[in-house]
């Protein structure tokens, strides 16, 4: 099968190379990691890391999605994975020109959060729509080829706690991956960490391991440049907003999600993004009709007094119970359900 892949970030690229294993034999063309496959575009390796400066890269992404398009013709099928800023006009602009290829879309954007209109033009130029969210077909119309396939998650991660310390000796801190989310967390941090006095770890993204000063002193802290690593060997985490808050709901490690950005940015994702909770844990259990899995706090909430005194009432067997629950909601991994539906 020679299968044309849209894989910009790392993150899709991981979620690439658990379902290739289930491919018994293939041949990739487009944009993923170089480690992968031969002849592709790898934009990490050319140090192009999202649209932060997209003005500016304008010209590049659009002579890319043209090329892309001139793939299509070459292929069997079309996998576009996650990052919709760049794979939705990019489906849009395939179908158009090759309305025969068939175009798969992976890790769908967040419509049921924000811009919900995105669903229309999903379901108009994709013939197959792979949901990682069991809630998500709710808001697409009845014609949408959706279907629920699992969460990536539960290919990765292979160990669960089933259950915790009675009195937490390791604690972990992510302070997120944003310089902004970086520079406001890590203050209140080191204080939470100097006032608790046990075995500290700070889970630091791989690709800031050269800009370490971004964390000022961090002498007190064991480092680990693998999230699921460091969630695996910490008792509780303190954890900003992201992907690894579900990490550590499906792994069973006990957390507190702590976030704060800019007010002016947070005064804008307010007002665009209606959720009651930001972690996808407490999302799913709010779908589940159940109380929050984890503790949040938001803003001027994100204090160290705050933080110790949530961490002194959490109750962790409640936690480990909900982790089950959790794993038990999402099912099962996505690579190999998405692998069958490529194939069929």
């Amino acid at each position: 099968m020679k299968l044309l892949v849209s894989a910009i970030e790392s993150s899709a690229n991981l979620h690439l190379k658990s379902l290739l294993s289930y491919l018994p034999s293939y041949k990739l063309l487009g944009i993923f990691d170089s480690n992968l496959d031969s002849g592709g575009i790898d934009l990490q390796r050319e140090a192009i890391m999202g649209f932060k400066d997209a003005i500016k890269k304008l010209p590049f992404f659009y002579k890319l999605a043209n090329l892309m398009v001139d793939y299509s013709f070459e292929a069997d099928k079309v996998l576009l994975i996650d990052s919709s800023g760049f794979n939705l006009p990019l489906a849009k602009k395939i179908k158009r020109a090759n309305p025969k290829v068939e175009i798969n879309y992976y890790i769908l954007p967040q419509a049921w959060a924000w811009r919900r209109g995105r669903v229309y033009s999903l379901s108009k130029y994709c013939d197959n729509l792979l949901s990682i969210l069991p809630f998500e077909k709710e808001i697409y119309p009845k014609e949408a080829n959706i279907k629920y396939v699992g969460h990536p998650l539960l290919d990765q991660i292979k160990e669960y706690k089933d259950s915790t310390a009675k009195e937490p000796n390791t604690i972990l801190f992510m302070p997120g991956s944003r310089k902004s989310e970086i520079r406001y967390l890590m203050p209140i941090f080191k204080e939470v960490a100097k006032k608790i006095g046990k075995r500290a770890l700070l889970a630091i993204p791989p690709h800031l391991k050269n800009s370490l000063s971004l964390y000022g002193d961090i002498s007190g802290f064991e480092i680990f440049y693998n999230s699921q690593e460091a969630l695996k060997e910490a008792d509780f985490a303190f954890i900003c907003s992201g992907t690894a808050t579900l990490e550590a709901a499906i792994m069973g490690t006990p957390f507190i999600l702590a976030y704060k950005a800019k007010p002016i940015d947070y005064f804008i994702g307010k007002h665009l993004i209606k959720l009651n909770y930001i972690g996808l844990a407490n999302i799913f259990f709010e779908k589940m009709q159940r109380e929050p899995m984890h503790p949040e706090l938001i803003q001027e909430e994100v204090t160290a007094s705050n933080l110790l005194e949530e961490f002194k009432r959490f109750n962790f067997d409640n936690f480990v119970a909900n982790s089950k629950i959790l794993r038990e909601y999402l099912k099962e991994g996505s690579a190999k359900n998405v692998a069958s539906i490529l194939l069929s």
